[in-house]
Protein backbone atom coordinates (compact mmCIF):
# COMPACT_ATOMS: atom_id res chain seq x y z
CA UNK A 1 0.00 0.00 0.00
CA UNK A 2 1.30 3.69 -0.64
CA UNK A 3 -0.54 6.71 1.05
CA UNK A 4 -0.14 9.33 -1.01
CA UNK A 5 1.66 12.95 -0.23
CA UNK A 6 -0.28 15.44 1.79
CA UNK A 7 -0.10 19.18 1.22
CA UNK A 8 3.33 19.41 3.25
CA UNK A 9 3.94 15.47 4.28
CA UNK A 10 5.16 12.27 2.47
CA UNK A 11 5.01 8.87 3.83
CA UNK A 12 6.78 5.68 3.84
CA UNK A 13 6.40 2.58 6.14
CA UNK A 14 8.82 1.72 7.87
CA UNK A 15 10.56 -1.98 8.63
CA UNK A 16 13.93 -3.61 10.20
CA UNK A 17 16.16 -1.64 9.02
CA UNK A 18 15.14 1.36 10.62
CA UNK A 19 16.17 1.42 13.88
CA UNK A 20 18.24 4.38 14.27
CA UNK A 21 15.52 6.63 12.74
CA UNK A 22 12.99 4.61 15.59
CA UNK A 23 15.92 5.21 18.39
CA UNK A 24 16.66 9.40 17.11
CA UNK A 25 13.10 10.14 17.95
CA UNK A 26 12.89 8.32 21.83
CA UNK A 27 16.02 10.42 22.79
CA UNK A 28 13.82 13.48 23.61
CA UNK A 29 12.89 13.36 27.46
CA UNK A 30 10.05 15.55 26.63
CA UNK A 31 9.12 13.39 23.68
CA UNK A 32 8.79 10.32 25.78
CA UNK A 33 7.31 12.14 28.75
CA UNK A 34 3.56 10.67 28.74
CA UNK A 35 4.89 7.19 27.15
CA UNK A 36 7.30 6.01 30.00
CA UNK A 37 7.72 9.60 32.36
CA UNK A 38 10.64 10.61 30.13
CA UNK A 39 13.06 8.04 29.53
CA UNK A 40 14.89 7.32 26.34
CA UNK A 41 14.46 4.02 24.89
CA UNK A 42 18.34 2.61 24.53
CA UNK A 43 19.24 0.89 20.73
CA UNK A 44 18.76 -2.27 22.42
CA UNK A 45 15.47 -1.47 23.32
CA UNK A 46 14.38 -0.80 19.80
CA UNK A 47 15.88 -3.80 18.46
CA UNK A 48 14.75 -6.41 21.30
CA UNK A 49 11.02 -5.22 21.66
CA UNK A 50 10.19 -2.38 19.57
CA UNK A 51 11.22 -4.08 16.51
CA UNK A 52 9.73 -7.60 16.65
CA UNK A 53 6.59 -6.03 18.25
CA UNK A 54 6.42 -3.67 14.68
CA UNK A 55 6.64 -6.78 12.72
CA UNK A 56 3.99 -8.81 14.50
CA UNK A 57 1.21 -6.17 13.28
CA UNK A 58 2.86 -4.47 10.35
CA UNK A 59 1.16 -6.10 7.21
CA UNK A 60 1.91 -3.41 3.94
CA UNK A 61 -1.04 -4.60 1.65
CA UNK A 62 -3.43 -3.35 4.75
CA UNK A 63 -1.43 -0.41 5.71
CA UNK A 64 -0.87 -1.90 9.03
CA UNK A 65 2.56 -0.69 10.68
CA UNK A 66 4.79 2.27 10.89
CA UNK A 67 4.96 5.17 8.71
CA UNK A 68 7.55 7.46 8.75
CA UNK A 69 6.51 10.91 8.31
CA UNK A 70 8.62 13.56 6.32
CA UNK A 71 8.76 16.99 5.06
CA UNK A 72 7.94 16.53 1.82
CA UNK A 73 10.03 19.16 -0.05
CA UNK A 74 13.14 19.15 2.23
CA UNK A 75 12.31 15.08 2.96
CA UNK A 76 13.35 15.66 6.86
CA UNK A 77 12.30 13.02 9.16
CA UNK A 78 9.91 14.57 11.46
CA UNK A 79 8.07 11.06 13.22
CA UNK A 80 6.10 8.43 12.63
CA UNK A 81 2.31 7.41 12.98
CA UNK A 82 1.18 3.73 13.48
CA UNK A 83 -1.70 2.01 12.68
CA UNK A 84 -3.13 -1.50 13.87
CA UNK A 85 -5.96 -2.88 15.03
CA UNK A 86 -6.97 -2.34 18.39
CA UNK A 87 -6.40 -4.41 21.24
CA UNK A 88 -3.75 -6.50 18.90
CA UNK A 89 -1.45 -7.59 21.80
CA UNK A 90 -4.42 -9.18 23.63
CA UNK A 91 -6.44 -12.55 23.07
CA UNK A 92 -8.92 -10.40 20.96
CA UNK A 93 -7.79 -8.03 18.47
CA UNK A 94 -10.50 -5.91 17.32
CA UNK A 95 -9.58 -5.92 13.26
CA UNK A 96 -12.56 -3.47 12.14
CA UNK A 97 -11.41 -0.86 14.89
CA UNK A 98 -8.09 0.38 13.91
CA UNK A 99 -5.70 2.23 16.54
CA UNK A 100 -4.04 5.58 15.40
CA UNK A 101 -0.55 6.48 17.71
CA UNK A 102 1.92 8.88 16.50
CA UNK A 103 5.41 10.41 17.78
CA UNK A 104 6.90 13.34 16.30
CA UNK A 105 10.09 15.42 16.77
CA UNK A 106 9.63 18.22 19.30
CA UNK A 107 10.84 20.26 16.93
CA UNK A 108 7.79 19.93 15.26
CA UNK A 109 4.88 20.07 17.57
CA UNK A 110 2.32 23.11 17.30
CA UNK A 111 2.55 23.10 13.36
CA UNK A 112 -0.25 20.49 12.80
CA UNK A 113 1.83 17.98 11.00
CA UNK A 114 0.09 14.85 13.53
CA UNK A 115 -3.27 15.71 12.04
CA UNK A 116 -2.18 16.38 9.05
CA UNK A 117 -0.38 12.84 8.51
CA UNK A 118 -3.22 10.95 10.95
CA UNK A 119 -5.59 12.49 8.60
CA UNK A 120 -3.73 11.34 5.58
CA UNK A 121 -2.85 8.12 6.45
CA UNK A 122 -6.51 7.26 8.26
CA UNK A 123 -8.18 8.13 4.90
CA UNK A 124 -5.82 6.13 3.17
CA UNK A 125 -6.09 2.98 4.80
CA UNK A 126 -9.98 3.43 5.01
CA UNK A 127 -9.89 3.95 1.31
CA UNK A 128 -7.91 0.82 0.70
CA UNK A 129 -9.79 -1.52 3.15
CA UNK A 130 -13.07 -0.57 1.80
CA UNK A 131 -11.87 -1.31 -2.43
CA UNK A 132 -10.90 -4.77 -0.74
CA UNK A 133 -14.24 -5.39 0.96
CA UNK A 134 -12.41 -5.76 4.40
CA UNK A 135 -14.50 -3.71 6.92
CA UNK A 136 -13.01 -1.25 9.04
CA UNK A 137 -16.16 0.26 11.06
CA UNK A 138 -13.60 2.15 13.72
CA UNK A 139 -10.55 4.61 14.08
CA UNK A 140 -9.45 5.04 17.53
CA UNK A 141 -7.07 6.52 19.39
CA UNK A 142 -5.39 5.85 23.01
CA UNK A 143 -3.21 8.31 25.24
CA UNK A 144 -2.83 9.30 28.93
CA UNK A 145 -5.04 11.53 29.69
CA UNK A 146 -2.97 14.31 30.73
CA UNK A 147 -1.65 14.28 26.96
CA UNK A 148 -3.78 17.27 25.47
CA UNK A 149 -1.31 17.96 22.32
CA UNK A 150 -2.71 14.01 21.35
CA UNK A 151 -6.32 14.44 22.27
CA UNK A 152 -6.58 17.72 20.98
CA UNK A 153 -5.33 15.64 17.50
CA UNK A 154 -8.10 12.79 17.88
CA UNK A 155 -10.56 16.04 18.47
CA UNK A 156 -9.90 17.58 15.20
CA UNK A 157 -9.45 14.33 13.45
CA UNK A 158 -13.25 13.62 14.48
CA UNK A 159 -12.83 11.77 17.33
CA UNK A 160 -14.80 11.63 20.24
CA UNK A 161 -14.56 10.31 23.80
CA UNK A 162 -15.30 6.47 23.91
CA UNK A 163 -14.07 5.86 27.63
CA UNK A 164 -11.61 6.25 30.31
CA UNK A 165 -10.05 2.97 31.40
CA UNK A 166 -6.72 1.31 32.50
CA UNK A 167 -4.67 0.54 29.37
CA UNK A 168 -2.91 -2.99 29.74
CA UNK A 169 -0.05 -4.05 27.55
CA UNK A 170 3.24 -6.11 27.89
CA UNK A 171 5.52 -2.94 27.72
CA UNK A 172 3.56 -0.89 30.52
CA UNK A 173 0.27 -0.40 32.00
CA UNK A 174 -1.24 3.26 31.67
CA UNK A 175 -4.50 4.97 32.59
CA UNK A 176 -5.88 5.61 28.97
CA UNK A 177 -8.30 7.85 27.42
CA UNK A 178 -9.91 5.77 24.38
CA UNK A 179 -11.19 8.37 21.63
CA UNK A 180 -13.25 6.89 18.40
CA UNK A 181 -14.94 7.78 15.36
CA UNK A 182 -17.30 5.63 13.19
CA UNK A 183 -15.62 4.79 9.12
CA UNK A 184 -19.25 5.41 7.92
CA UNK A 185 -21.93 7.87 8.86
Amino acid sequence: MKIDDSSRLSFRLMDQDDARALWELDQDPEVMHFLNGGKSNSMDDIRNVFLPRMAKFTNAKKGWGIWQVSDKKTNEYLGWVLVRPMNFFTESPTFDDLELGWRFFKKTWGKGYATEAAIAIKNSVVQQASTAKDDINYISALAVEDNLASTKVMKKMGMSLLRKYRHLDPIGDFDAVHYQMPVKP
